[in-house]
């Protein structure tokens, strides 16, 4: 059968090959495109997730809502036993204006709890106190405003990715000696500061501290550059909130785990836990509307390919109906002409998809080696970044084969239908 199949397919050489190209040209697509924006989402991911942590353990504060203080100021006026009203509301109480603010906690309540659920849960890879405070800096008569941020800098190093974009010094430096500090690019630069200069940190709640400068980091993105990082004892001391922390980051081995571990720990305790994803919804809306519009256009390529493929194999049927007659008449069964045609359908859907997986491969490498993006630490030669997740090529040989398959099944079960007396009465 796979050689009656593979000469009717050299029989009409122009209309296999067009068909063929149809399903190297749709898998050859797949590949190249799931690996521009799959390996697109892994850098934005990257940036997102890896220079942050996966899971933010923060200190509580929610927004006040209207109603919220009725009970602190007019709690003995309660509704219990009058008519429409549920035990616990306070009747008559309107606010002009309502409430605004914020309740809740400037610190994690907790943290010696939470250091020790973390280091025995196998899922979390590493976690880091953190301490951010509102400080201004201040250098000669130029003063500017940013976050302090006190950290353990081997957790933080482990959490983040921060130590890779280091341009002057290491992040470790900071926990060698006391009052030591590592600036943002853009905060460095608007204090005109340099290496081994000395700035004036202040929190408001005390005079000025002096710190060293002895390091020097750069992102790309001038929200987090212009930020600086400090040992967290020594913040906590310019705070004056000793032994207190406002967040815990955590690491986990799989940052997929993280939306659902956040909703499971933020039942445990009073804190605030957020995933990655729930501090940037609209990147991962984005992420969705990407996938499907890859699928969406792949599978467009790959139903017109099967199309070609259901033209030619319906054509070779009602061109060889002769040559079915004979096959029925020297005892081949219906099963056996259903091989037949089907099997030309599978024959050009895997060789389609074979050089298509191949030159997708080789393409996405091409795409590797060129320098289109903006040079950072993580990426020194500005190269693409093209997923060659083996998920990809998989997804890309199912899908092919599956729409050569479908639509080489009608033309098959119509070949296979056909009898000698009924092609002897229809003129074949």
């Amino acid at each position: 059968m796979i050689f009656l199949a593979i000469r009717y397919l050299l029989e009409r050489k122009r209309q296999t090959v067009l068909t063929l190209l149809g399903v190297f040209f749709g898998t050859m697509a797949f590949v190249s495109v799931s690996g521009f924006f799959v390996g697109f989402q892994g850098y934005l991911v990257q940036q997102l997730v890896n220079n942050s942590a996966q899971v933010h353990i923060e200190a509580r504060q929610d927004y006040l809502k209207d109603h919220d203080l009725d009970m602190a100021f007019f709690g003995s006026h309660r509704g219990e036993g009058k008519p429409g009203l549920q035990s616990g509301d306070i009747p008559h109480v309107f606010w002009r204006p309502p409430p605004a603010g914020v309740e809740g906690y400037l610190d994690v309540q907790s943290p010696q709890m939470w250091y020790k659920r973390l280091a025995v849960d196998p899922r979390v890879e590493a976690y880091s106190p953190i301490l951010t405070a509102a400080a201004l800096f201040n250098l000669g008569k130029l003063s500017v405003a940013a976050n302090l941020i006190g950290c353990d800098p081997k957790q933080q190093s482990k959490v983040t990715t921060i130590a890779d974009y280091m341009i002057a010094g290491k992040f470790t430096d900071i926990s060698v000696a006391g009052n030591r500090v590592i600036l943002g690019d853009e905060l460095m630069k608007r204090l005109g500061a340099g290496m081994q200069q000395t700035v004036l940190v202040s929190v408001g709640k005390n005079s000025a501290v002096p710190f060293r400068v002895v390091g020097r980091f750069y992102t790309g993105s001038r929200g987090i550059d212009l930020q600086a990082y400090g040992a967290l004892a020594d913040v906590q001391r310019v705070n004056l909130t000793p032994n207190q922390v406002n967040e815990i980051g955590v690491r986990l081995l799989d940052y997929n785990d993280a939306e659902v571990l956040a909703r499971t720990w933020a039942k445990l305790a009073p804190e605030r836990v957020e995933s990655w994803s729930d501090q940037n919804l609209n990147i991962k809306s984005v992420f969705s509307i990407q996938n499907a519009l890859r699928f969406s256009m792949i599978m467009t390529v790959l139903i017109v390919a099967g199309f070609g493929i259901y033209n030619i194999l319906n054509m070779t049927v009602n061109q060889k109906r002769q040559d079915i007659a004979i096959l029925r008449a020297l005892g081949y069964d219906t099963f056996d002409i259903i091989t037949l045609f089907f099997s030309q359908g599978l024959i050009v859907g895997i060789c389609g998809t074979v050089l298509g997986l191949i030159c997708g491969y080789i393409f996405c490498r091409y795409l590797q080696s060129i320098s289109f993006m903006r040079v950072t630490p993580s990426n020194p030669q500005g190269h693409l970044h093209i997923a060659l997740s083996p998920r990809i090529y998989f997804e890309a040989a199912a899908l092919a084969l599956l729409s050569t398959s479908i639509a080489s099944i009608l033309p098959a079960r119509a070949a296979g239908k056909l009898t000698p007396i009924e092609i002897i009465r229809q003129g074949g």
